[in-house]
């Protein structure tokens, strides 16, 4: 239809003056393609019809001129390409963002560069949408001050692909179930993926480094995590997965790496008579490899490969139930027995215990002193000669022997 072709030129080098691109916009017919010319465009303005806008070359700015939000979508089938989005405001109790997104639906935005806004894409309440390739940055504040780089909020069924987050806040996924979360990065925030009440969702290959926490999993169930990098999680306590009250959930091949914990489970599963599933994971030369608090029983740990950590496992409260798990077949480089048969299954079980000289698991303030010479001999001392009986964590009954593949 005429109407569904009808294609808007905007052939502006200059700054716009303050209405031009919204008035552009309200006059477009519904359906209309809008093609920006390199320039700088007034932001603040709100989409509220089915409308595509593509940037055709490099340099098509929109700025919002650090007042409020600076594109706020109030329909479903908008797309938005190839735009450098800056200077929303910077008023938390606003949201103010580089795009906001509400009770929208089959929208997309790909490709765009969105710097220098607090939030960066906010979805409230949106479903059937697709964010990709998009590299996203918060203001230059203190981390804590930042807003969150993506945030979906009640929003299901979308894929969320390919993008970057660099020193924003967090990546939050909020009682919104059903999407996909695919070969993301997120570099220097906070929480560079958190989960609260949300299901049925899958993370698959995506990076994190250099963040407070990698992914961190609460009051949620029935998701998959596989394929996924964290790496060099930031701070005494900087965490690569964690589990908080969570139930149904599947940790396939993911890689965690020079973190001070590794896995951190939090009474998982939540719900009675069920299980998580935690397979073929790489934990790699992180402070504490499995770190278990409070109750958490009938966890699944199968063909992990742990090497290279100062501690296997820490259970930091004795009501942990961890030796109530299923642990199977995984590779611990602290094993000391043999393969005879050489079916690269230890000839005997791998038992793990916890020293009362490790003062540290109970002791904050001894944590300075983590991975120091005299803790590292008071740890020796205490397997070689306890003075009390140690406390038994776990046994593995099928201890690997090799790492294979």
């Amino acid at each position: 239809m005429l109407q569904n072709l009808f294609l808007l030129y905007l052939l502006l080098f200059t700054t716009l003056s303050a209405n031009t691109l919204q008035e552009a916009i309200d006059s477009a017919p519904e359906g209309s393609i809008l093609k920006l010319s390199a320039g700088i465009y007034k932001g603040g303005i709100t989409i509220n019809k089915p409308l595509t806008i593509l940037g055709i070359q490099e340099g098509v700015v929109i700025d919002g001129e650090n007042n409020g939000t600076v594109i706020a979508i109030k329909s479903s089938y908008v797309t938005l390409k190839n735009l450098k989005i800056i200077g929303s405001g910077d008023r938390h109790e606003s949201l103010d963002s580089g795009i906001t997104l509400k009770e929208s639906k089959n929208c997309e935005i790909s490709y765009c560069i969105i710097d220098d806004c607090l939030f960066g894409i906010d979805l409230q309440m949106v479903s059937n949408s697709i964010i990709s390739h998009n590299t996203i940055t918060s203001k230059d504040f203190d981390l804590g001050l930042r807003g969150d780089g993506l945030r979906l909020w009640y929003s299901n069924d979308n894929i969320i692909k390919k993008n970057s987050l660099i020193k924003s806040r967090d990546m939050v996924v909020w009682y919104s179930h059903g999407n996909e979360i695919v070969e993301n990065e997120g570099i220097y925030g906070r929480y560079s993926l958190h989960f609260m009440y949300a299901g049925k969702n899958l993370v698959k290959n995506n990076h994190y480094r250099y963040n407070s926490v990698g992914i961190f999993f609460m009051y949620s169930k029935d998701t998959i995590a596989i394929g996924n990098t964290v790496k060099s999680s930031l701070g005494a306590t900087g965490m690569g997965i964690g589990l908080k009250e969570v139930t149904n959930f599947r940790l396939e091949n993911n890689t965690v790496l020079y973190c001070a914990q590794g896995l951190y489970i939090d009474r998982s599963p939540f719900e009675p008579d069920t299980h998580n599933w935690m397979i073929g994971n790489k934990i790699l030369y992180n402070a504490e490899a499995l770190h278990f608090h409070s109750l958490s029983e009938n966890n699944v740990i199968k063909e992990n490969t742990i090497m290279g950590n100062i501690e296997d496992i820490v259970n930091d409260s004795r009501g942990s139930k961890t030796d109530e798990n299923e642990i199977v077949g995984n590779y611990w480089d602290n094993y000391v027995g043999f393969d005879r048969d050489g079916d690269n299954v230890g000839d005997t079980t791998h038992k793990v215990y916890q020293y009362a000289d490790q003062l540290w698991v109970y002791n904050p303030d001894v944590k300075f002193f983590y991975g120091s010479p005299v803790i590292s001999l008071l740890n020796f001392l205490a397997k070689l000669a306890p003075f009390t009986k140690p406390l038994f964590l776990l046994e593995d009954e099928k201890p690997k022997v090799r790492i294979e593949g």
